[in-house]
């Protein structure tokens, strides 16, 4: 026989669950975080968002529509809206946009490291550096 309502659906979350605070864990102890609140570190940005904002910032830049460029790219325009939004990878089409922009695949990868270089930069000036972080061994600057 069942324990729940006949109207009512059962949720099994299928993640392991922590001990909770109150029942003190394992060993019966109540959890404490040590040292307060933990920062949180800024994530990596992602390729298709660092594509999608410099093909938005060139296109933006030029005044040009997004049913211009994509008809000039042959590409969908909800397409090339979803890939400025960062919401679709960057495929080869992706490439046709950004010559239709005027820019080459050189110029296209340069926007995107400049963002990538700025976000960088943001993370030390915050005081989140990786071991990474702190080589500067590359210039994008022209």
């Amino acid at each position: 026989m069942s324990t729940h309502a006949p109207n009512e659906s059962r949720f099994t979350s299928l993640r392991p669950q922590a001990p909770s605070p109150v029942s003190g864990g394992a060993a019966g102890a109540p959890r404490r975080s040590v040292g307060g609140p933990q920062p949180r570190v800024p994530r990596e940005p992602l390729w298709r968002d660092l594509v999608g904002d410099a093909l938005r910032r060139e296109r933006l830049a030029q005044e040009r529509t997004l049913k211009d460029v994509s008809e000039a790219a042959r590409i969908s325009m909800p397409y090339l809206s979803e890939v400025e939004r960062g919401r679709k990878e960057a495929s080869s089409e992706v490439l046709a946009a950004a010559q239709a922009l005027g820019l080459g695949l050189a110029d296209l990868l340069l926007l995107a490291g400049d963002e990538l270089a700025r976000h960088a930069r943001s993370r030390v000036v915050r005081g989140h550096t990786s071991p990474r972080a702190q080589y500067d061994g590359f210039c994008l600057a022209a």
